[in-house]
This record gives C-alpha cells, sequence and structure tokens, in this order.
C-alpha cells in the first residue's frame, strides 16, 4: 500500500515501542489494522509477545530488524504487533488456535490470519536461515504467500475448521457444581504429578503455578493432609533456595530452565512474585521459617525498590524486568569467581562456599548464586548478609534490564492482596501501606465512569480496556483490604466491581467472557468471545469472580453471594476431567463449601482486640475471611455471629464455617491454637 509505514511510534506498549523503528511496517491491533487487511484482501502477519520476552528479542534482532525478511513481509501481508499482557484476550485466542492446531504454544507467537482474523497456519519463534529441522521465517513467509495467492480455497477451509473449533473451545461448560469427591479427586492427581525431590511439578523447565500450589495448600489444611501441605513447603524451600531466587535484589524469574531450579529464565514478573509472596505468607503463618520470611522480604523489597510506578493516586507497581541486559540474558544477574574474590576480599570464602561460587561456575562458565548450604550461626549469617548487601551494591552499577513499566489491573490486583495478606503474616504494617496505595493508584486514573476498571496505563495513557480478570483481581484486592483494616469501603468497593463484572463480561448460564460484551475489535464474532476457566500462570477470572462471591457471601452473610458463587462454579464444572486444570475454581468451591470467617467482637482500640484481629488476619487458612466488628450489633445480619456477645464485655473472636459458629474465644494465643487446628471435610 502506498505510503505504508511503521505505525507503533505512537504506542504506549513498552513491548510495541521495542518494535517502533522496524522496517516492517507494524500496525497495532485494533479495527483500523483488521480494516487495512480486508481492504487490501492480504492475510495477516500476527507476531504477539511482551517486552520481558527473551525470544522476542531474537526473532526481533534476527528477523523483523532485518530489510529483505521486512520486504516480503511489506509486500505480501498485513503486519500486526500485540502485547500479549495488554491484550491477554487476543493473545488466550490465538494462542488456543495455535494448540488447536497440534503445536506446542509459546511466545513470540506467529500466527497468519484471513483477513478477518481467522487464523490458518502458525508456530511460535522461527530462526533466519533453517535449524533444528524448522523452515526459516523468510522460507514460511515465501511458502504463506504462494498458498495464499494459489490456494486460498484449502486456506479458507483450514480457517473456518479452526474458527469453530475456537468458537467450541470458548464456551462454558455448564455442569452440576463441584463436589467435594470432585476435589479430592483433582488435588491427588495434581499431588501426583509433583516432584518429590526437587519440588514444584515433575520435569523441567520448572515454572512455580502459584494456583496449583495455593489449593494444594488450602485442600492440605482442610482435610487434614499433610503431603499436600508439605508439597507446598518443598516448592517453597527449594525455590528460595535455588538460582530462580535472586539472592542480593530479592524476588523470583519467571520459570527454571532445568529440573533443579539452579538456571532461571532470567526475567522477573510481577503476577509470579505476587503469588509466590502469598503462598509464603500462608506457609509461613502455619510454620514458621526465616527462609519463607527472607524471601517474603526480599519481594517486597524488590517491588519498591525496582518496580514501583508513580501514578496521580499513589504508587503502583509494573509489568516485570526483562531477561536481558546488554543484549545477553542473565548478564546482570550473574558472577565470576575473581569479581566475587575482589569484592569481597577475606569475607569471600564463607560466601562462595554458601552460594556455589567456584572458579568453573555453575552454568555456562559463570555463577548463578543460589544457597547449598544450611543456615549456620547468627554470626555467620550476619557476615553473609553484610556480602549479599556488598555484592548488591556492586551490581547496582551494571546496566540493568529493562523494565515494561506499564501498570496492569489484573497483576496489581495480585500484588495488593499478596502485600495485605503479607503485611499480617509478618507484622509489617508499613506493607499493608504499600497494598493501599497501590489499591489507590489502580482504582484512581483507571477507572471509568460505568465503573470497570481499565486493564492497562502507562504514562497517562490508557491503552487497553479492562477485562474480566481486572474487576476480579482488585475485587479481590479490595475484599483482602477490608479484612486487613475493617474499613468498609473497601467492602463497598469489592460489592460494586462485583455488580460490574455481572454487568459487562456476565452470561446467560452464570460464567463470565474475559473480554466485556461492548468490546468492538475482537475477531470472529460474539461466538468467540471466551469464558476461561483453566489457570495459566495467573489465576483464571472466572474463579477469581467464584472466590470473591465465597468470600463476600463469609463476609456479610448475604445469600446474593452464595447463589452467585454456586452459579459460576456450576458453568465451569461440566468437564470433570477438566478440573485439574482449574485450581482458583476449586478453591473456590471448597472456600464456599467449608470456608467462613473469624469474626472479632470488641472495641477496635483495645489492645485485646487488637491482638485477636492480628491473629485472625494472619491465618494458615486461606478460606477464613477476618471479620472485624465494633459490637454486636455491627455484625451483619445475615451473618452465622449476629447475635453473639462479648465476654463479660472483653472483645471475643468466634471461628465461624458452614454457617455456624464455634465458643467465643478471648485470647489471641487459644484463638491461634484453634486455627492451626484441622478442620476435616466432611460431603
Amino acid at each position: 500500500m502506498p505510503g505504508e509505514s511503521n505505525l507503533l511510534r505512537e504506542a504506549s506498549s513498552p513491548y510495541l515501542l521495542q518494535h517502533a523503528d522496524n522496517p516492517v511496517h507494524w500496525r497495532p491491533w485494533g479495527r483500523a489494522a483488521l480494516a487495512a487487511a480486508q481492504q487490501t484482501g492480504r492475510p495477516i502477519l500476527l507476531s504477539i509477545g511482551y517486552a520481558a520476552c527473551h525470544w522476542c528479542h531474537v526473532m526481533a534482532h534476527e528477523s523483523f530488524e532485518d530489510p529483505a525478511t521486512a520486504d516480503l513481509i511489506n509486500r505480501f501481508f498485513v503486519a500486526i504487533k500485540v502485547d500479549r499482557e495488554e491484550r491477554p484476550d487476543i493473545d488466550h485466542l490465538y494462542m488456543s488456535a495455535l494448540n488447536a492446531m497440534g503445536e506446542q504454544g509459546g511466545w513470540p507467537l506467529t500466527l497468519f490470519l484471513t483477513p478477518e482474523g481467522a487464523p490458518f497456519w502458525g508456530g511460535t519463534y522461527f530462526p533466519p536461515t533453517p535449524r533444528w529441522g524448522r523452515p526459516s521465517f523468510r522460507q514460511v513467509l515465501t511458502a504463506i504467500a504462494t498458498a495464499w495467492d494459489k490456494d486460498r480455497a484449502a486456506i479458507g477451509q483450514s480457517a473456518a475448521s479452526l474458527t469453530d473449533a475456537l468458537t467450541a473451545l470458548a464456551r462454558a461448560h455448564p455442569g452440576q457444581g463441584v463436589t467435594p469427591a470432585d476435589i479430592a479427586r483433582a488435588t491427588a492427581h495434581l499431588l501426583q504429578a509433583t516432584d518429590h525431590e526437587q519440588g514444584g511439578m515433575r520435569g523441567a523447565p520448572k515454572f512455580p503455578n502459584p494456583p496449583i500450589f495455593r489449593l494444594l495448600w488450602q485442600h492440605g489444611t482442610l482435610a487434614g493432609e499433610p503431603a499436600a501441605r508439605a508439597a507446598v513447603q518443598l516448592l517453597l524451600r527449594r525455590m528460595a533456595r535455588g538460582g530462580i531466587h535472586d539472592h542480593l535484589g530479592g524476588g523470583f524469574a519467571r520459570y527454571a530452565t532445568d529440573a533443579v531450579w539452579l538456571v532461571p529464565h532470567f526475567e522477573k514478573m510481577l503476577y509470579d512474585n505476587a503469588q509466590i509472596l502469598d503462598l509464603l505468607s500462608l506457609v509461613h503463618a502455619a510454620t514458621p521459617d526465616p527462609l519463607y520470611a527472607a524471601a517474603a522480604a526480599g519481594i517486597v523489597t524488590w517491588l519498591r525498590r525496582d518496580m514501583a510506578v508513580a501514578m496521580p493516586a499513589g504508587i503502583a507497581f509494573a509489568a516485570s524486568e526483562d531477561a536481558d541486559s546488554e543484549g545477553e540474558e542473565g548478564k546482570f544477574y550473574v558472577w565470576h569467581e575473581a569479581e566475587i574474590d575482589a569484592l569481597l576480599g577475606p569475607e569471600s570464602a564463607p560466601f562462595k562456599l554458601a552460594y556455589d561460587v567456584t572458579a568453573a561456575g555453575n552454568w555456562e562458565g559463570k555463577t548463578i548464586l543460589r544457597r547449598i548450604t544450611e543456615p549456620g550461626p547468627e554470626a555467620l549469617e550476619a557476615r553473609l548478609a553484610a556480602s549479599r548487601a556488598r555484592l548488591l551494591a556492586a551490581r547496582a552499577a551494571r546496566i540493568r534490564p529493562g523494565r515494561d513499566d506499564k501498570v496492569l489491573a489484573d497483576w496489581n490486583g495480585l500484588a495488593i492482596a499478596a502485600l495485605a495478606r503479607a503485611s499480617a503474616v509478618f507484622a509489617a504494617p508499613e506493607w499493608l501501606d504499600v497494598a493501599a496505595s497501590a489499591y489507590r493508584a489502580v482504582t484512581g486514573p483507571m477507572a471509568g465512569a460505568d465503573g470497570r476498571l481499565a486493564h492497562a496505563w502507562r504514562r497517562g495513557r490508557i491503552s487497553a480496556a479492562g477485562l474480566l480478570d481486572d474487576q476480579a483481581a482488585m475485587a479481590r484486592a479490595a475484599l483482602a483490604l477490608f479484612e486487613m483494616t475493617g474499613d468498609a469501603r473497601y467492602l463497598a468497593d469489592a460489592e460494586r466491581l462485583a455488580m460490574v463484572a455481572r454487568t459487562w463480561f456476565g452470561n446467560q448460564e452464570g460464567a463470565f467472557t474475559t473480554a466485556a460484551s461492548d468490546a468492538d475489535d475482537l475477531p470472529l464474532g460474539a461466538a468467540a468471545r471466551a469464558v476461561i476457566a483453566a489457570d495459566n500462570a495467573t489465576p483464571a477470572g472466572n474463579g477469581l469472580m467464584a472466590e470473591v462471591f465465597a468470600r463476600l457471601y463469609h463476609l456479610t452473610g448475604e445469600d446474593l453471594w452464595r447463589v452467585r458463587a454456586e452459579a459460576v462454579i456450576a458453568a465451569c464444572s461440566g468437564r470433570t476431567e477438566t478440573l485439574p486444570a482449574c485450581p482458583t475454581l476449586l478453591a473456590a468451591a471448597e472456600m464456599l463449601a467449608a470456608g467462613g470467617s473469624v469474626t472479632v467482637i470488641g472495641n477496635p482500640h483495645d489492645p485485646a482486640t487488637m491482638a485477636l484481629l492480628a491473629t485472625a488476619r494472619a491465618a494458615p487458612d486461606p478460606t477464613l475471611a477476618a471479620l472485624a466488628c465494633a459490637d454486636a450489633n455491627s455484625v451483619p445480619s445475615g451473618h452465622p455471629a449476629r447475635g453473639k456477645t462479648t465476654l463479660h464485655g472483653a472483645p471475643a473472636a468466634y471461628v465461624c464455617r458452614r454457617q455456624t459458629c464455634g465458643l467465643p474465644i478471648s485470647a489471641a494465643a487459644d484463638l491461634a491454637a484453634a486455627l492451626q487446628g484441622r478442620q476435616l471435610i466432611r460431603g
């Protein structure tokens, strides 16, 4: 087309801006790009990635920066770039298409579409020359262009078949709900797939998989199954000591490429660290361990130091940090023995022994720090801490990896909820202030007039409309803040966001679609608007909504929320064989059936009340909500603790499950003992 050019320069996404100077005539996703394809009759080359993606960078340098490759793309295709973090709805649609083709997913995601947006062929990374049994990207481009010119009818049939498959995948599968037996079978299946030596799931690469392990922790706690709880403890111990953990700067990388947590894919994602922080809090609440405490403090330090994004109403968190610096993966994080010797001097020997530093290195001639010795005497640990601080200061002088500083509402919601819980478990009230600031930040400029929260914001601009996960994760965050502060405004926010989600994302079966009902740039029609119950690296929106409804029910006693929770769960429960892929939904079903609240009644300024509340808020059981009531009259009318009183004027706590409350507890130590007990599930 005459006058075509790269149109990404006006984008706000850091990932799109990384490609703004490519000779490829990229367009951002939207109605204009789809209209251009239909006007020209050209197929679409769709490339999806994200700013911290190492192989996205590789393919960009090899192919999208290459003039000859760009010329092929510009002559035969309409080229569209998508930031998967900015448009997870588009990414999910086309990743599902790739999986339907029998291909393994990943990023960069490379797909070829008809001008109407229907996929017909694709893959992930393609090399610039044939290798590893894969054709070169230029060979692929030429073959697709030839097929489009000479065999368009066959392509149309393939696209139609895939579209039918995607429409089927997008539908909800209603059932009768989730039973305790369903949950027990799914958790047993997941537990069987864990690695009993190294933690996590068996094999390599190793991902944290927080939704799975949160379900295992919850079910193990409720059902009194020590093996399920032990799997979570093992995961966190191995990760906290492994190379996936940044022992100097805090936080965890996205995954380990090996089976022993040594070699990370060095990018750091907000969503991983938020969920790992929540797991650390739950496990530490049951079995306090300095290892968990240090890892949790490291995550929070990293969030505050490296991920803070100033917004008009507060400080939120950036999406990710890159794996690469100076064009090399992991360069910022790894060490040579000589560097450590020079920096630490006489303190080098104990540090090298503790953190696996050798002349040969433990990865490609370099060292990834990992803790290989058991904790030692307090004096030794203090020396090691001083050495870590010295190395961190030296590392700060290196060229940092790039940071994707867009603010995503759903990922921030996960972080806010985790910080709120962690503030209680680790007795760190300043972390609650951080959570409240991030909540204000997101609910300020990212809130629309209709109550919906936008999905993505960067430097004063909203770049993506709100999705289900944004409303659900932020409603969950509001509930976490309500439980930790007692401020009723957070409860009102959670109820409002729950209603917003029903209005704009609800369907007739009781479930929710990822995209809103008024989304106008989705391909393949309304039938392909997905209902997602299976978790990925982040919890699925339907599972989060079910949890929000269940928690609202336990906090308020209003039957409306129970009915809505049951509706979501039933709408997604029709295929029992897929339930192990839906741990957040299963956890919500278990929370609804067997969870409850710890209701503390008493003067909020009374030290005894504060002690009971601190204990309730640090419960190791995620199915128990914490509810603060100044007096008996402020207990919600439908709540099972309604009518309960204080003990002779002294504060009292009631542990309520299944709409039945236990005897009043007046001492924080007694409440802690009660919360550490096992509550067996009965069907």
